[in-house]
């Protein structure tokens, strides 16, 4: 005697060897012995042996119509022999008793199972609602098919190309279009961004780029909504002072300025004058709404995209030849030791004469030209004449600072590297396509202009940041604990020692215009400069206000993307560059020991750091000729082979420790989100080398 029997919702066949009342021992085909309990014991046979039974059940119940099978099913519920003897006769044999059990117990849509072998028919409203998403079903599944097919073709479906950053970044496994991707991918043994690619998926490597970075950053574009642009105070004080900017020229937001009064008198007074947004935007209101989303202005080679409103900025950035709101501080400075003596900080309207420019007097202001009155150069523009003396005592005094900054340090600053300009010829201020012709220009760290609008920078934050936690009154402070290895800087509402600058406590509070953390802290200074000591009660923000951890928070992960961005960008430009002016080789020097026997090394006159292969054995510092191979704009990819080394062994020296940003400079692969294997679905702390 055999049995048919459910182990688990799986239909098995086996030789009865023992029989109780509960239970049954039964032997399967492979020998194998189990105990099934009585009630799942299904139908009892003589012949066929069970392996022909099941065979035979398959193909029986492969050939049954479920429709003409639902429409013989009783309303009550039923058994499997029963429907079987209706459908096929009334002496239907077990093999089409079974292959009734097996075409009931498959098709859920028709029959709902109502225990070991019995079913009750689903009523025809529900049938016919099933019957429709399977039909969809198969409908998407014939898409999907015909979708990787194109793509495996070398062709990119309109659906797919409307979706490509969501399947690679953020995809919906449900989704046909991703499933279309995945299976087109296995079965061209291709990765998905590489499928894409020769698909014709995309339009151009820096459109990829900038329209990833738009998906997860902009999803919603970069315009802004309708907003008024509200007018500064009408009562503010105009200062008597003649302050000027220093910035690069391609600044647009210009967010701070300096005055010097009292040169010869025995005492200076230093005007350290930011721009004062805060002064008219209202916290919660619809501008700060705007802010607090975007967190920050957004920098890339030829293009920005800015933080606030072009309306706003033009209000209240510090162009010449007005007066312009503005948080000052008024540093009082001894001129014979540059001892600091005392501190204020007013709120009043700075008449700003002239805007200089980084990038047009860098080769003019020298320490040479500023020590010596001497030394002359063809052109020099007058306004930088006639700052001459002023900006001869900032720069000593910017020394002087920077030196009692080091000392609480521990060691020197040391800027042995440049900053790189990009300048993108054929696009104006609009939108780069990525077939600009690019321009990189250096400018050395610590140049005089450089120095004295950075320790000023340090100056104001370091000041303000005090000030507030005197008042009581909590602001968003970027703070170290020690220059450690793998001690970072953090962002906090306590007033922090801050290792790396070498001051007491630091808050950004100088760049309200392009910074929505800067911003927040200006109000809560504001708040300092009117209310005085009962500013805890009038400031925005109170102690242990959740808003700002939040803010902290947001920020903290935006600005770090906003900065991926604008690194991968300059390196895109840089690999542009290199082909543009058809550079097979440079001059580098070893920065770090890579994976894989691969070695990093830095290029010498531009902002690259790749991996070269060959350079086993060589130490940091080491200076090598390397031959570059091919570049993918895709994933911002180029790997280098050693040629030679170009110094004296006995001559090594080591450039210093080697940058976080630099070894992620180094582009790997493109982060996808498509899994094949699937089946179911950079400026300084003080903002004195940030772009404009």
């Amino acid at each position: 005697m055999h049995a048919l029997f459910d182990d688990a919702g799986k239909f098995l066949a086996g030789r009865i060897l023992s029989e109780a009342e509960s239970s049954a021992q039964i032997e399967l085909d492979s020998g194998k012995r189990v105990k099934v309990k009585a009630a799942n014991i299904l139908l009892k046979f003589d012949k066929p042996a069970p392996a022909e039974l099941l065979a035979q059940a398959r193909e029986t119940a492969a050939s049954i119509e479920l429709p003409l099978a639902w429409e013989f099913a009783p309303e009550d519920e039923f058994g499997f022999a029963d429907l079987a003897r209706e459908y096929f006769s009334a002496s239907a044999p077990v093999a089409e008793q079974a292959g009734m059990l097996l075409a009931l117990y498959e098709a859920p849509h028709y029959f709902r199972r109502a225990g070991k072998g019995r079913f009750r028919k689903a009523p025809a409203e529900i049938l016919q609602q099933a019957l429709a998403a399977i039909e969809k079903k198969k409908q998407v599944q014939a898409q999907i098919e015909a979708w990787a097919g194109e793509l495996a073709a070398g062709r990119c479906p309109q659906p797919i190309r409307e979706q490509l950053y969501k399947i690679l970044f953020r995809p919906d496994k449900n989704a046909p279009e991703y499933k279309a991707v995945v299976e087109a991918s296995r079965t061209a043994h291709q990765a998905p961004l590489a499928l894409l690619q020769a698909a014709g998926a995309i339009d151009s490597p820096y459109q990829f780029h900038w329209k990833r970075f738009l998906f997860e950053n902009f999803p919603k574009g970069t315009g802004f909504p309708p907003l008024a642009a509200p007018q500064p105070p009408q009562d503010l004080p105009l200062a008597p002072v003649q302050a000027y900017s220093i910035d690069d020229s391609a600044t647009t937001e210009i967010d701070d300025a300096l005055s010097v009064q009292g040169l010869g008198t025995g005492t200076v007074t230093l005007g350290i004058h930011i721009a004062a947004p805060g002064l008219a935007i209202q916290p919660g209101g619809d501008l700060d709404k705007v802010g607090r989303q975007r967190l920050s202005t957004v920098y890339m080679p030829g293009y920005k995209i800015t933080m606030l409103p072009d309306e706003v900025v033009q209000i209240y950035t510090l162009d010449a030849g007005r007066a312009n709101p503005a948080v000052s501080l008024y540093v009082t400075i001894d001129e014979a030791t540059l001892a600091i003596t005392g501190t204020e900080t007013r709120l009043e309207r700075v008449p700003v004469t002239v805007n200089l420019r980084h990038d047009q007097l860098d080769h003019i202001v020298t320490e040479a030209w500023l020590q010596d009155a001497s030394v002359q150069h063809e052109n020099t523009p007058q306004p930088l004449l006639d700052l001459r003396e002023q900006l001869s005592f900032l720069h000593r005094l910017a020394k002087q600072l920077k030196a009692g900054r080091e000392q609480v340090r521990g060691k020197p600053e040391t800027f042995n590297r440049p900053d790189y300009n990009f300048r993108l010829e054929g696009n104006g201020k609009a939108e780069p396509t990525g077939s600009e012709t690019v321009r990189i220009t250096t400018r050395q760290r610590g140049a005089p202009l450089d120095l004295i609008v950075a320790e000023a920078a340090i100056v104001a934050n370091s000041t303000w940041g005090q000030m507030l936690a005197e008042h009581g009154v909590p602001g968003i402070y970027r703070s170290q604990a020690s220059l450690a290895p793998g001690i970072k800087v953090r962002m906090g509402t306590k007033a922090l020692p801050h290792a790396g600058i070498g001051v007491k406590s630091y808050a950004w509070a100088t760049s309200p215009l392009r910074r929505y953390v800067d911003l927040v802290n200006q109000w809560q200074i504001i708040a300092c400069a009117r209310h005085g000591k009962t500013a805890a009660l009038a400031a925005p923000f109170k102690p242990k206000d959740a808003e700002l951890f939040s803010i902290i928070s947001s920020f903290d992960a935006t600005y770090g993307a906003y900065n991926g961005y604008q690194a991968g960008m300059e390196r895109f430009w840089t690999l542009k560059y290199l082909q543009q002016n058809q550079v097979a080789e440079l001059d580098a020097t070893v920065i770090k020991d890579g994976m894989n026997g691969d070695f990093l090394v830095r290029a010498d006159t531009l902002p690259l750091v790749l991996p070269v292969l060959g350079a086993q054995g060589l130490p940091r510092g080491a200076r090598v000729r390397v031959k570059l191979g091919a570049i993918d704009e895709i994933t911002l990819d180029v790997n280098g082979t050693l040629l030679a080394r170009l110094d004296d062994p006995a001559d090594q020296s080591d450039d210093g420790p080697v940058d976080e940003d630099e070894e992620e400079a180094v582009a790997g692969p493109i982060a996808i989100a498509v899994d094949i294997d699937e089946t179911d679905g950079t400026g300084t702390e003080a903002g004195a080398g940030q772009p404009g």
